[in-house]
Formats: C-alpha cells, sequence, structure tokens
C-alpha cells in the first residue's frame, strides 16, 4: 500500500512538474513533433478515442468542398462566391498564411475585409453591436475573389509595395516594405467610395482550444485602457457579439479578437471564405445584389451541426510543438531582453487554463505569449478600419509559441504580422508603434550580439 501510495505522489509530482514546464508550451497537450507537420498534430493528452474525433475533423478541414448537387453531399454548396474551397488551402499545414508576392499570384491565403463607416443612425449603431461592422452594401464583409461556373467573381486583389529602410544604431540597414492593396476587376460595379480595406493572412491554428480555455478574468486583470501604471501600455478587451449566448463578451480570435470561440470563428469562416451556411451562420457572405440565389445550394444548412462540432474539436486541439534550444546561451541571454524591452507587458508569458469542455484543454499550464488583448500598434501598422470595439490602430497581441517552427511548416519563407508585409522577425518588430515604439526603439539601438540574441529567443518559442 505504502509503496503504490508514493507511486501515486510521485506521478502527480511528475504531472505538475510537466504542466510547468516552459519547454512544453501547450502543457500536457505539447507535441514533440518537428519539421513540416510540427503544426499538425493531435494534443499529446488526448484518448485514443478523441483522437479518432481529431481525424474526423482534419478531414473536413483537409478535404475540399464542391458545388452543389453532388454525390458528396456532406460536402457540396461551396459558394457561389468564396475565396478557397478547403480550410487548409488557406492554414497550409495548419500554418500561416501569406501575401500574394508577385503580379497575377492568387492570394488565397489572404483574405481582404471590406466595410463603410457608420452614419451614426440607431439602426446602425444596434448593427455594429450585433456585428462589429457596417458591410459594403454591393460586395458585403469580405471580397471573395473565386466563384462556381457562371458566377462572377467579385474581383482580383493586387498587392504592390512600397518600400523604406530603417537604419539601426549599429549601421545595419533593414528594408521595410508597405503593401498596397488594389482590388482590379470589380464584378459587380463600384464599390462604395468610402469602403475601408484590410488585408489579413490566414494565422496559424496551433493552441487555439487552449486560448479559448482562459479564464475571462485572467485577460480583463490585464486591462488598462488607461495606462493607470504608466508603462506605456494600454491594453484592452474587444466586446463582441456570441450569436449562440446571444449577448456581448470578451472577443479572442481574429487579428483585431472579433471572434469570442472557436466555433463562431469557424462558422463565418466557412461563410465568408467558403460561401457554406450553417446554423450560426445561416446566409454566406452574398449581398442581395449580387443574385446568389439564382445558384444552387446544398440546402437551407450546408455545414451540418455534427460537422461543425467536428472542425471546432479539431481547431481546438492542434498541438503546439515543444521549444527547442531553450538552454543555449543566446536564446536565456534574448529572452532577459525581450523582458526588459517590456515586451511582455502585451505578450504575456503563462497562464493556467481553467474548467473546459475538453478535459484534455483544462488546467494546463501554457506559455502562449499573448494576452488576448487589443494594442494601438501605431500609423505603420493601422488599417483604419475598426471591427466591434477595435479602433483603426489597434491589434490583438498574437501568440508568439510556435515561431521557431514558421518557415519549416511553410517549407519556404515566412511572413508575419496581420498582412504578412513582414519577412524576417526582425522586420515585423521595427513595424511595431504605438504602445511598442519605446520597445522598437530599444531594439533600433542594440547591438548586433544583442539582436541575434533576442531573434534566437524568438525562435525558440
Amino acid at each position: 500500500m505504502l509503496f503504490r501510495l508514493g507511486s501515486l505522489l510521485l506521478g502527480a509530482t511528475l504531472a505538475l512538474n510537466a504542466q510547468a514546464n516552459p519547454a512544453k508550451p501547450g502543457g500536457d497537450t505539447t507535441t514533440d513533433k518537428t519539421g513540416a507537420n510540427a503544426y499538425s498534430m493531435p494534443a499529446t493528452n488526448l484518448s485514443f478515442q478523441k483522437r479518432l474525433d481529431f481525424s474526423v475533423g482534419n478531414s473536413f478541414f483537409r478535404n475540399p468542398w464542391v458545388t452543389a448537387p453532388a454525390t458528396t453531399d456532406a460536402r457540396d454548396g461551396l459558394g457561389p462566391l468564396f475565396n478557397t474551397n478547403a480550410c487548409q488551402s488557406c492554414h497550409v499545414k495548419d500554418g500561416r498564411g501569406h501575401p500574394p508576392q508577385f503580379a497575377g499570384d492568387n492570394a488565397v491565403s489572404m483574405l481582404v475585409r471590406l466595410s463603410i463607416p457608420s452614419d451614426g443612425s440607431p439602426e446602425q449603431e444596434e448593427w455594429l453591436r450585433m456585428h462589429g461592422v457596417i458591410n459594403e452594401p454591393t460586395y458585403g464583409g469580405q471580397l471573395q475573389d473565386m466563384a462556381i461556373p457562371g458566377a462572377r467573381p467579385e474581383g482580383r486583389v493586387q498587392i504592390d509595395y512600397q518600400t523604406h529602410t530603417v537604419s539601426l544604431k549599429d549601421g545595419t540597414e533593414v528594408e521595410l516594405r508597405q503593401p498596397r492593396l488594389t482590388v482590379a476587376e470589380p464584378g459587380y460595379g463600384a464599390l462604395h467610395p468610402d469602403t475601408l480595406f484590410s488585408s489579413r493572412i490566414a494565422p496559424p491554428m496551433i493552441g487555439l482550444g487552449l486560448l479559448e480555455a482562459i479564464d475571462e478574468t485572467d485577460l480583463l486583470v490585464r486591462e488598462d485602457p488607461q495606462d493607470s501604471n504608466g508603462d506605456g501600455i494600454s491594453g484592452r478587451a474587444n466586446r463582441v457579439w456570441d450569436i449562440a449566448a446571444e449577448q456581448t463578451v470578451v472577443g479572442r480570435f481574429g487579428w483585431k479578437a472579433g471572434q469570442p470561440n472557436l466555433r463562431q470563428q469557424d462558422a463565418g469562416a466557412f461563410a465568408g471564405d467558403m460561401g457554406l451556411s450553417s446554423s450560426l451562420f445561416p446566409a454566406d457572405d452574398c449581398a442581395p445584389a449580387q443574385g446568389c440565389d439564382r445558384y444552387p445550394d446544398g440546402g437551407q444548412i450546408e455545414v451540418s451541426d455534427d460537422i461543425m462540432d467536428s472542425v471546432t474539436f479539431y481547431s481546438q486541439h492542434l498541438a503546439v510543438p515543444a521549444r527547442r534550444n531553450l538552454d543555449h546561451p543566446d536564446v536565456a541571454a534574448g529572452k532577459q531582453l525581450f523582458l526588459a524591452l517590456g515586451c511582455s507587458g502585451c505578450h504575456t508569458p503563462s497562464y493556467t487554463t481553467g474548467e473546459h469542455d475538453s478535459v484534455a484543454l483544462s488546467h494546463q499550464k501554457i506559455y502562449p505569449y499573448t494576452d488576448l488583448l487589443l494594442h494601438d500598434m501605431g500609423d505603420g501598422l493601422a488599417d483604419n478600419r475598426p471591427e466591434f470595439q477595435a479602433n483603426g490602430h489597434e491589434w490583438r497581441t498574437p501568440p508568439l509559441w510556435g515561431l521557431g517552427y514558421a518557415g519549416e511548416v511553410a517549407g519556404s519563407d515566412a511572413y508575419y504580422l496581420h498582412d504578412g508585409r513582414a519577412r524576417t522577425l526582425l522586420e515585423a518588430i521595427l513595424w511595431h508603434g504605438g504602445e511598442a515604439e519605446a520597445a522598437k526603439q530599444s531594439v533600433i539601438a542594440m547591438s548586433s550580439e544583442e539582436r541575434t540574441r533576442l531573434i534566437a529567443f524568438l525562435e525558440s518559442l
């Protein structure tokens, strides 16, 4: 009996130590997988049965949807206007997207959000409370550059770049590129003259269920909208509409934290990206003027609740890969620089998750390096497009976990920030402004050795 009790205590101690291990940023969900599939593994602590559920969700995430009617009626109803026919086409290997690099390139893993300013009327203000934006009257809330046979795409996305050079104190020069968006060949007439545009690449899918499992109180305690502590950082939560709960809640997902949970995020992507209806979004992103009701559909609800359950489960349980080179001297020194710069004021290193419907995600010590709050990032990164309570200068702090795997997963160069303008982590840092201006200026003043150590730390995550 004593031997068994000792074994149980030892097991509990080991489990506790594992949960508090920075080398395992996703706690017990962390995977040791490396290489191109590092982002595509199920949470390590899932049971065999739950891994089967994960595989079912993966099939609906990976396989293409088709036009209706079709013999594959579980995946028909695509379009008539859409951006892609499969989730995996944007989140390649469950990783981040990229902007088109050359003239004529397809913008498949980058979306363009559309809206117009509110006129201040009570009707539009009430719409904003529940939808966050006022859609462009003809083209809706998202530009869809593909269409089923017989329908016209909404337009063609063109990106070109203006460049400028930042000179660092040690004489190093870094070229930064500012994207310029053009919508060519608009398929349904001119866009509204006051249209607001926002380009967004697909973010990586790892660890999303763990972020969903963070207690709301642990996020709100970090709000400081008036910068009452004088540190120059004034994060605040976005407040968004939860369709199922029929109430305003804290937003967590999307580049401006415009979605409250993964089910609604996934349903919104089905509607906007693929033109597929669900119980949360019974209509796709197709304005009346476009005549989408002339084309066949896959039924009133094209993504059934069962399929949505499967895709949501998959989205919740993609594992975060283990950190590498944690004990390298450059990584340790880089972490100290990261903290000294004040980066952790937005990129909060760790949390312990609360109770979640998934046992695998509950009570895990995690290291995502985000506060999930909105921060003013300055004029350089501004899209000038509000979304719920986020203004045109604000962005949600993106998680940094898994950052060192980005290039391996992409199989090429990785692209950073909301629109993929940054080709390196240093470029991404040099685009920081607003609340991060002081930290950026400190990086500019660093020696080459210090910058190398800072980047080594980021690549260890």
